[in-house]
């Protein structure tokens, strides 16, 4: 199904140029590298920005922040680290001038309230979603659901609904949000995400890899790449390679992701039990060339994941050539299960099984096609050179830009 609001030619980038510069803020809670795929999205959206386009960052960070000194823009970290800070909103107020488009990323935190406050009425403003609206929170927290809906009410409705757009990743992310709260308004825009192609030659960044995790080399592995959090199926893949573990005894499990709760230690006594505690490695958070050199050094990529609104580590292990594993509680696993690059099963211990078993019946051909056409489909879909510049366009949309092109 197409979007329903289509993107006209860039303006910014014609030969006469309708504008002469965007200036665009981007508003986010934290954009600490381990609070998960939304600050990767920000960060791509700045490295892949058009021609035209300057950026800069407002956040609820504490300017002492040390992650905030290698980003190459702007960055205005304007809390304390929580939730609330009194100076974004008096900040927004004071800069809004400055920009011609907002785009907040993510819900239920203070940098929405603060946007609305600040720009509705005055500037036109985006919320990027990033899954925050999906239905499985409803089923899985029912009573933590129950509390939202004041908030929603009261906050979020509103937020959305003086939104000049709201993105989503995907048509399956869009048409999930309805289910969340039944009294929603807003105006929906469908964008692809996507990932950057490895920085690196090919081979070039394994060792930075097998640096921090000497147990996997020379042997072949599956990689999960994510935060070690139960809504990404941990469990179930743990169990599942538990189960099966005779089908192939010289494959390993590298279990990559920070692991805020210290739930990996249940893991690994599960792993243990299961006799896999030597095929099951456990390296933390990979970043920069190491997360590169595991993405190119595994067999497939698996990710049993309860709700999944994108999966930028998908595409990246798209972008390495890699098949992909995946539950159907990810958005865009009908997507790539339709291009031939992934195996896709329910979240349950079952379907997880399956996962791992249809992979190990593949013959090495077929193996080799999901591979050509892995990076067939990142090129093709989630290449975020490209994608980025037509997410930030959608400001080009707005009425405030109509004008500045009919004054030019």
């Amino acid at each position: 199904m197409p979007p329903p609001f289509a993107l006209q030619p860039a303006a910014t980038l014609s030969s006469s140029g309708f504008f002469k510069s965007m200036r665009i803020l981007h508003i986010i809670g934290s954009i600490s590298p381990e609070a998960g795929g939304t600050t990767e999205a920000v960060r791509m959206l700045i490295r892949y920005t058009p021609p035209g386009y300057t950026n800069e960052i407002a956040t609820l960070d504490e300017p002492t922040a040390p992650y905030l000194g290698a980003l190459s823009v702007p960055v205005h970290a304007l809390g304390t680290g929580g939730w609330y800070s009194a100076k974004l909103v008096s900040w927004l107020k004071a800069n809004r001038d400055r920009f011609d488009g907002v785009m907040v990323h993510g819900l239920w935190g203070y940098n929405s309230v603060a946007a609305r406050r600040a720009f509705s009425g005055h500037k036109p403003y985006v919320v990027f979603a990033h899954g925050m609206l999906d239905p499985y929170f409803k089923r899985a927290f029912p009573a933590k659901h129950l509390k939202k809906w004041v908030y929603w009410l009261f906050v979020e409705f509103w937020v959305l609904r003086s939104a000049f757009r709201v993105l989503f990743t995907t048509a399956v992310e869009r048409d999930l949000a309805r289910q969340s709260f039944w009294l929603s308004q807003w105006k929906p825009m469908v964008v692809a995400l996507g990932a950057e192609p490895p920085p690196y030659a090919p081979g070039s960044s394994l060792p930075a890899f097998f640096e921090i995790c000497p147990e996997v080399k020379g042997h072949r592995f599956l990689l999960f790449l994510g935060r070690i959090d139960r809504k990404k199926g941990c469990d179930l893949l743990i169990d599942a390679f538990a189960a099966l573990r005779d089908r192939d005894p010289d494959l390993h499990l590298v279990m990559a992701g920070p692991d805020a709760s210290n739930w990996g230690l249940d893991l690994q006594a599960a792993a243990a039990r299961g006799g896999i505690a030597d095929r099951v490695h456990w390296p933390g958070m990979l970043t920069g060339e190491a997360k590169w050199g595991a993405l190119e050094g595994c067999e497939a990529f698996i990710l049993p994941s309860h709700q999944e609104n994108f999966g930028i580590a998908v595409a990246e292990a798209l972008a390495c050539g890699r098949p992909v594993l995946l539950s159907n509680q990810i958005n865009i696993a009908p997507d790539v299960a339709a291009d031939g690059c992934a195996l896709v099963e329910p979240d349950t211990p079952e379907g997880t099984q399956n996962l791992l078993t249809r992979w190990f019946e593949l013959s090495p051909p077929e193996r080799e096609a999901m591979s050509t056409q892995a990076s067939r489909t990142f090129a093709g879909r989630y290449d975020m050179r490209r994608n980025a510049e037509i997410i930030l366009r959608v400001f080009e949309q707005s009425p405030q830009s109509q004008d500045r092109r009919e004054n030019r």
